[in-house]
C-alpha cells in the first residue's frame, strides 16, 4: 500500500446509500485538502442489484480509481462476499456485524471490523441508512483523520434539519470511538493539505463548461449515463438564463437543438448510444444546411440496451458514420473529467466558426464518476467565437444578393440569423445552390452538386488550426509509445510512469481530436519509437482501424478491454509486457486468476465467493 494514498470501496444494493456514504467521505477529506477520484458502478434498478463505489484518496490528485481496494465498507452480505476476496494483507473490511458476517475466511492479513450497528446507533433500527454514517465515522478513525470535517459535512448537507444533523453526528462519533478502541488503524496516513478542492462529476463539468461557453438552450431525453447533464441544467437554468427542455424522444431532442442553433442560439444536447442512433438522420440535416450543433454521446456498453450502466469506448464508429452521405463533422473525446470542463467551449467555437455538427464522446467512467478539482481550474472565462454570424441588417456589400451558402475559398459562408432584413434564404434538407434554392426541385445539376459538396468539405482543411494537437508525455526517445484516446489518459499515464520506473522505456500519446486527426503531429511522434501499442475500451480496435485508414500507421500491439469495467493501471502494465514479449492483441478482463465471480441475479441466493484453484487442462497431443 502506498504511504500517500488509500482506495476505499463501498458496496451495497441500490437504495442502501453507497453514493451518499461516498459523497460524505469525499467531502470530508476534500475539506482537509485530500483529493479523490471516484468510479461509480451500479445496476439499472431502483432497488436491489449491486452498487459499487470505488474512491481513491491522495494529497496528490489521483488520475484514476487505482488497482487495489484498501478499505471495504460492505453495506450488505452480497457486497461483503463479493469484495472481501479482493483485499490484501493490511487492508480492512467494515460491516454491520449485527446483521451479517463473511461467508468464507478472509485473505491472510485482512482485518475484519464488524460494527455492532444497533448498539452504536439505535436509530439504525428505524433508519438502516445510519449504518453508513457509523461506518464512515469508523473509517475516518482508521485513516487517522480528525472527525471535525466529517461532522461539518453533516451540518452543511442537512443545514435545514438540525435534528438530522445531530443524529448523524452522534452516529459518526460512536463509530469513530468504537474503531479507536477495537480496531487497528490502517498503515496509511493521509496528510491534510491547504489545497482547496471541489468535488464534481464529468457530466456536471460538461454542463458547467457549456454554460460558461455561452450555451443558452439545452434539450434532452433522460438516458443513462447522460442524465445528470440534464439535471444540472435544470437546477441552474433560471439563475443562468438558460432555456432547458425535456422532450418526448431523441428525435425531437436533436431537431430542437438544431433549431435553436439555426436561430443563432448556442444549443446543446446529450444522450447515449441508443439515443444517438435516433439522432443520426437529423445530424445529417445539420451537415447539409451547415448549422452548428453540439451533441454529447456518453458511451455505454452496447449494442442496443446492452449493459446500460457499464462503460465502453465502442461508439467511435457510430460517431464517424452518423447519418448517410458525406459531410464535415468534428469528433472530440475529452481525456479526463477536468477536460470535460474545457471541451464544450472548444466544441461550440468550432461548430460556430465552421458551421457544422460537433460530437463530444464521453463515457460512463468519466460522466458518472467524479473527481476533486482545484477551485482555480473552474475560475475561468472562456472567449466566445461565433464565426461568420450575421445578426444585423447591414446587407451584402455593393448590393450583391445574399448567398447563404456562398462558395468561398475557406468553404465557410456568411450565416445570417433567420429574420435579418435583406438576408432571405432557404434552408432545407435537400441539396441546394449557393442561394439555398433546391437543386432537386427542377433538375439536378451535377456541376452545382459537386461544387456544394466540395465547398462543405473544404471547411475541414483549417479546422485543426483551432484545436490543440496531442502532446507526447514521457521520454521522447522511448522504445515504446502507448497510444490512447478519450478517458483512458489518466490510467495510461500512471501505467507509463510505473513501467519507466521498472525499467521498461515507454512514453504516451493521448488523442482528443478524432475527426479530423492531427496526422502530421501524430506521425512525427510515432515515427520516433520502435513500437506502438494502442489501448482502448472496445473489442474490435476501432481507433486502431481509424488511425490506419487515415494515416497508414499500423500498431505493433493492441490492448483492449470490453467487459464493462474500465482499465486499471496494473492491467496496462502487465499487458504492455505481454505485447513486448510477442503477443499482438491482449484482451483484459477485470478478474483475478482463480476468483469465482458467478452470482445469481440480485442479492439473494448462495454464492461461493472463494478463491479456487483453476483445474489443470490436459496437454494436446
Amino acid at each position: 500500500m502506498s504511504e500517500m494514498e488509500v482506495v476505499v470501496g463501498i458496496g451495497g444494493a441500490a437504495g442502501d446509500g453507497t453514493a451518499s456514504a461516498g459523497n460524505t467521505l469525499v467531502l470530508s477529506l476534500a475539506r482537509q485538502g485530500i483529493a479523490s477520484y471516484s468510479y461509480n458502478a451500479y445496476q439499472s434498478v431502483i432497488r436491489g442489484g449491486h452498487s459499487w463505489l470505488r474512491i481513491r484518496f491522495s494529497p496528490k490528485k489521483p488520475l484514476n480509481h487505482g488497482d487495489q481496494v484498501h478499505a471495504l465498507i460492505a453495506l450488505n452480505q452480497d457486497s461483503l462476499d463479493r469484495h472481501l476476496q479482493e483485499l490484501q494483507p493490511g487492508c480492512v473490511a467494515l460491516y454491520n456485524g449485527a446483521k451479517f458476517a463473511p461467508s468464507y475466511d478472509p485473505p491472510s492479513g485482512v482485518q475484519l471490523c464488524p460494527l455492532p450497528i444497533p448498539d452504536l446507533s439505535p436509530d439504525s433500527i428505524r433508519l438502516p441508512v445510519m449504518q453508513n454514517t457509523v461506518a464512515v465515522g469508523a473509517l475516518t478513525q482508521l485513516l487517522g483523520l480528525d472527525s471535525a470535517s466529517l461532522e461539518s459535512v453533516f451540518e452543511t448537507t442537512f443545514a435545514k434539519k438540525p435534528e438530522v444533523v445531530q443524529k448523524n453526528v452522534e452516529a459518526a462519533r460512536t463509530g469513530y470511538e468504537y474503531a479507536s478502541k477495537n480496531f487497528k488503524p490502517l498503515s496509511t496516513r493521509l496528510t491534510p493539505t491547504d489545497q482547496k478542492w471541489v468535488q464534481v462529476s464529468g457530466n456536471h463539468l460538461l454542463a458547467m463548461g457549456a454554460a460558461l461557453a455561452g450555451c443558452k438552450f439545452y434539450v434532452a431525453y433522460p438516458m443513462s449515463p447522460a442524465t445528470h447533464v440534464l439535471e444540472w441544467f435544470a437546477s441552474h437554468a433560471q439563475r443562468l438564463g438558460i432555456c432547458v427542455r425535456q422532450v418526448e424522444d431523441e428525435i425531437s431532442v436533436i431537431m430542437m437543438c438544431i433549431g435553436a442553433n439555426h436561430m443563432g442560439v448556442r444549443g446543446m444536447c446529450a444522450t447515449s448510444g441508443g439515443g444517438f442512433a435516433l439522432m443520426s438522420e437529423a445530424i445529417g440535416m445539420a451537415g447539409i444546411i451547415e448549422t452548428p450543433a453540439v451533441i454529447i454521446n456518453v458511451m455505454r456498453a452496447g449494442p442496443s440496451t446492452g449493459v446500460p450502466t457499464k462503460t465502453e469506448q465502442a461508439d467511435l464508429n457510430q460517431a464517424f458514420g452518423a447519418s448517410q452521405g458525406e459531410f464535415p463533422r468534428v469528433v472530440l473525446a475529452p481525456t479526463s473529467m477536468s477536460d470535460c470542463f474545457v471541451t464544450p467551449s472548444q466544441a461550440f467555437d468550432v461548430a460556430d466558426r465552421f458551421q457544422l455538427p460537433v460530437i463530444i464522446l464521453s463515457d460512463m467512467l468519466m460522466s458518472e464518476g467524479s473527481e476533486t478539482v482545484a477551485t482555480e481550474v473552474l475560475d475561468v472565462e472562456f472567449p466566445i467565437d461565433r464565426g461568420e454570424l450575421i445578426t444585423k441588417a447591414d446587407g451584402p456589400p455593393d448590393g450583391e444578393p445574399y448567398l447563404r451558402y456562398k462558395d468561398t475559398p475557406s468553404g465557410i459562408s456568411p450565416r445570417a440569423v433567420p429574420g435579418v432584413p435583406g438576408h432571405l434564404h432557404v434552408s432545407a434538407s435537400d441539396e441546394h445552390d449557393e442561394d439555398g434554392v433546391l437543386l432537386s426541385d427542377v433538375y439536378t445539376d451535377p456541376i452545382r452538386r459537386k461544387k456544394m459538396v466540395d465547398k462543405r468539405v473544404r471547411k475541414m482543411s483549417t479546422v485543426l488550426d483551432h484545436l490543440p494537437a496531442p502532446v507526447l508525455e514521457g521520454p521522447a526517445d522511448a522504445e515504446t509509445t502507448l497510444l490512447g484516446w478519450g478517458s483512458t489518459w489518466g490510467v495510461i499515464k500512471e501505467a507509463a510512469e510505473r513501467l519507466n520506473a521498472e525499467g521498461t522505456s515507454v512514453n504516451h500519446l493521448q488523442i482528443k481530436t478524432l475527426i479530423p486527426l492531427h496526422i502530421d503531429e501524430i506521425a512525427a511522434t510515432l515515427n520516433r519509437g520502435q513500437r506502438i501499442i494502442i489501448i482502448e475500451n472496445n473489442q474490435s480496435g476501432q481507433f486502431a482501424r481509424h488511425l490506419r485508414a487515415e494515416s497508414g500507421i499500423v500498431a505493433h500491439g493492441h490492448i483492449r478491454k470490453y467487459d464493462g469495467e474500465p482499465f486499471e493501471p496494473k492491467h496496462i502494465v502487465a499487458s504492455v509486457k505481454d505485447v513486448i514479449g510477442g503477443q499482438e492483441v491482449v484482451e483484459v478482463i477485470s478478474t483475478e486468476p482463480g476468483w469465482r465471480t458467478d452470482h445469481p441475479t440480485g442479492t439473494s441466493g448462495t454464492w461461493s465467493g472463494l478463491k479456487v484453484t483453476k483445474p489443470s487442462v490436459p496437454a494436446k497431443n
